[in-house]
């Protein structure tokens, strides 16, 4: 056999290999070549830079044009306001379960105890904006400029209000239906495209995080790390589970289909970056409608913040342990109202949590110095709790589309349908 029969053989091989495995492997590279690198391996970076650039690209046309499309595809005005009623209610009350059970694990962990007190301030953290703000902000005054901002509840918002006039406007408004929706198929194949990009992106991404934080950084704090993903894992494997099979659906099938969402949303720590692999996988790997996906999935990613939740209650009790300060019920109860809520609105990208958490911090007399103490590792946290939001996503859009009628249980059940979609294919 020549080397070019050779070459094309293995080619032929890895194109073959699912999306998800070529991720993984990409981020346990890219963690062995950090952690052996030291910061050295920050050179990689630029390789993620560019992928995470090219997600950010896809975000705005893909939500705006999805959402309208989505919008549009439901000619009954009560059944998009009834789905909109189950998406809300389902996101802010597993925000809330999430809360206290991170408020749980917290106390029974108890990762603060013996920290030392004397911790370096943190830098000025901005103040996360008021519930009042956030809802006045949801109207865009300007709604080009909040797409160039990447303002995702505004665009949200806009693309409702879009979606809406051209369904009432019947035949006048089916020019720019069709623009629209063609405008998603193109954003869909793009994704496609950008996606079998992404197991070199993953790889330049782990490589700096393990070799700027290293082993030093991670030990100091193996408790709280372990107990933030002790409690993700326990969301996504055990709070999701129960909700998929109180509705008939098989768990098992569920997190097989969304491995590429898991292992995208896990390495680039973004709910807004992860979307266009959600929107892609529910569709095409989970049977959900395209006006489902197209609604519900954007909107989550704004809304729903269960794994931020948790992190935020285990990570409330850890600072009250390290400055040695006793929290109240009222406090918890503070605590889990203050989380639930912020989660509006807060920005699906790196770091946003940080934002939330001061604000946590400060609802219940908190010393907002704490933030310095989790700063440090808040990139390994970023990435389970990013996890765990993205797969609530995916939960609650799987779930409402079920008691709508409207997954198809022949693609759901498919026990390769994990495997089935190539990552340059992205029709409809």
């Amino acid at each position: 056999m020549s080397s070019k029969d050779q070459k094309n053989g293995l080619y032929q091989k890895w194109k073959n290999i699912p999306l998800w495995k070529k991720i993984m492997t990409g981020m346990v590279l890219g963690l062995a070549t950090g952690f052996t690198m030291g910061p050295d391996a920050v050179m990689f970076k630029p390789l993620g830079d560019l992928f995470l650039n090219a997600i950010k690209m896809l975000i705005v046309p893909l939500v705006f044009c999805s959402l309208v499309s989505g919008v549009t595809s439901m000619n009954d005005s009560s059944k998009m306001g009834r789905v909109a009623l189950k998406s809300i209610a389902l996101y802010l009350t597993t925000g809330a379960v999430a809360i206290t059970i991170g408020l749980l694990i917290g106390n029974f962990f108890a990762p603060g105890e013996g920290m030392n007190l004397l911790a370096p301030v943190a830098n000025e953290v901005k103040d996360s904006p008021s519930m009042i703000d956030t809802l006045v902000a949801t109207i865009p005054a300007n709604p080009i400029m909040s797409m160039a901002k990447g303002e995702i509840l505004q665009i949200i918002v806009f693309a409702l209000f879009v979606g809406i006039a051209i369904s009432t406007l019947g035949k006048k408004a089916e020019p720019m239906k069709k623009l629209i929706e063609s405008g998603a198929e193109i954003m869909y194949q793009l994704t496609g495209i950008v996606m079998s990009f992404a197991p070199i992106g993953i790889f330049g991404l782990m490589a700096a995080v393990a070799g700027q934080n290293g082993f030093d950084v991670l030990l100091p704090l193996a408790k709280v790390i372990g107990s933030v993903y002790f409690g993700c894992a326990f969301l996504v494997y055990g709070l999701y589970s129960i909700f998929l099979k109180a509705n008939g659906l098989s768990p098992r099938k569920f997190m097989k289909a969304t491995m590429n969402v898991q292992t995208v949303a896990f390495s680039t720590s973004s709910s807004s970056g992860t979307l266009p692999v959600s929107l892609q996988t529910g569709e095409k790997k989970l049977g959900l409608s395209k006006s489902i996906c197209s609604f519900v999935m954007p909107l989550g990613a704004t809304v729903n913040m269960n794994g931020t939740a948790l992190y935020q209650g285990v990570c409330a009790l850890f600072i009250a342990q390290a400055y040695g300060i006793d929290l109240s019920m009222a406090d918890y109860v503070t605590i889990i109202f203050t989380s639930t809520l912020a989660a509006v609105g807060t920005a699906g990208v790196p770091g946003a949590g940080l934002i939330m958490l001061s604000l946590v911090l400060t609802s219940v007399g908190l010393p907002i110095e704490g933030v310095a103490l989790i700063a440090a590792i808040d990139r390994i946290l970023d990435m389970a709790r990013t996890w765990v939001n993205v797969q609530g996503d995916v939960m609650v859009s799987t779930v409402i589309a079920k008691t709508e009628g409207e997954l198809d249980k022949t693609i759901f059940d498919d026990d390769k349908a994990g495997e089935s979609l190539k990552p340059q294919v992205a029709t409809a």
